[in-house]
């Protein structure tokens, strides 16, 4: 895969800010702790934590705590010896060595068990740790990049999770915004997405969506954020089908059956049912929608919600952005973007 297929996508400033604080950690040599909803891009910022820092040309190692078991777990992170378990015929390097001089990203990191945790700590403090089986002190330089969705503060307190390891790893907290709160980049992430399925489907050019399609990604809360809107755009052009008309529709849920029985209690049948899916063909009218016509629809949505919400809360900044989930100096941002800048006359006091 292309690192042009990997880079970040999107300029909205929720995402604008947590990549600036990411490239103000990348020269600091610290543990960096990456927090974020599913499918944010915590692997994507870990790179560009490392390509930034001066380990840029040393080693960058990933490993899913939670898709190795915990035995395994310690061995590929801290190596083994000979005969240091059943099978263990040779001696094997762990991550920790593989990765000096550079990076390792610790990706689901809140699965790991109390007990690697603890050595976790000890390579982090001193850069000291031995082969599982061994008996030697080995010394790794890394510099550690924790990814997690869960609330470590919370597992802490469960005693699931070592205070000292997450107090020692939280040096800095980078919140990855999930993709509700970055509307302004759907355009530009869903264009994207649909460029490289189309060279994958081998048409020659993406005519684009709909009007009504466009919508359909706009309207969406993303639970999957970033990965799920990868998913939606490469499947809704698989289906459509058509390298020459705009995609007409967004298939959001490919486990809808469109065998469900649809039929009301007014007697209509399935094809007359308000539910009843759509085929590709009567779906929606097709309007060809270009990318900037949809970004401009996405910035008028965005800057109508904030209006919205200025209003019900009487133009106070702080409830309004605590509203919309904004960070405060996100909330100042879009206000400067769409020049909202206080009440409107007819609402100030004389």
């Amino acid at each position: 895969m292309s690192r042009d297929q990997d880079r970040i996508v999107g300029n909205s400033i929720a995402l604008t800010e947590a990549m600036e604080q990411v490239s103000r950690l990348a020269a600091i040599n610290r543990p960096v702790l990456i927090v974020g909803e599913r499918g944010t891009g915590k692997e994507l910022v870990s790179e560009r934590l490392h390509y930034l820092s001066p380990r840029w040309d040393g080693p960058l190692i990933k490993v899913n705590c939670a898709a190795i078991s915990e035995q395994l777990l310690e061995s590929e992170l801290f190596g083994h010896e000979i005969g240091a378990f059943t099978g263990a015929t040779r001696t094997h390097r762990g991550r920790f060595e593989r990765a000096d001089g550079g990076t390792l990203f610790l990706d689901e990191l809140g699965t790991m068990s109390l007990g690697l945790q603890e050595k976790l700590l000890r390579v982090i403090e001193y850069g000291e740790y031995e082969r599982l089986g061994g008996q030697t002190t080995l010394q790794a330089d890394v510099r550690v990049a924790a990814a997690t969705h869960d609330d470590l503060r919370a597992l802490a307190k469960q005693g699931q999770f070592r205070e000292d390891l997450l107090d020692r790893l939280s040096f800095d907290v980078v919140h990855l915004p999930p993709l509700r709160h970055r509307l302004s980049d759907i355009p530009e992430l869903a264009h994207h997405f649909a460029v490289q399925m189309c060279a994958e489907l081998e048409w020659d050019l993406f005519q684009g969506f709909t009007d009504a399609a466009a919508m359909q990604l706009l309207r969406h809360r993303w639970p999957g954020n970033v990965r799920e809107l990868k998913n939606a755009v490469e499947r809704s052009l698989h289906r459509w089908g058509d390298p020459n008309t705009p995609v007409g529709e967004v298939v959001l849920d490919p486990f809808v059956s469109p065998y469900v029985d649809m039929a009301t209690s007014d007697g209509l049948d399935s094809e007359d049912s308000p539910g009843a899916p759509a085929s590709a063909a009567t779906a929606v009218e097709i309007v060809p929608l270009r990318r900037d016509d949809f970004a401009t629809s996405v910035a008028n949505y965005e800057r109508r919600l904030l209006q919205e919400a200025l209003q019900q809360h009487n133009h106070h900044q702080g409830r309004t952005a605590q509203a919309l989930g904004l960070s405060y100096n996100q909330m100042r941002g879009l206000l400067r973007k769409y020049q909202l800048t206080g009440p409107p006359r007819n609402q100030r006091s004389a």
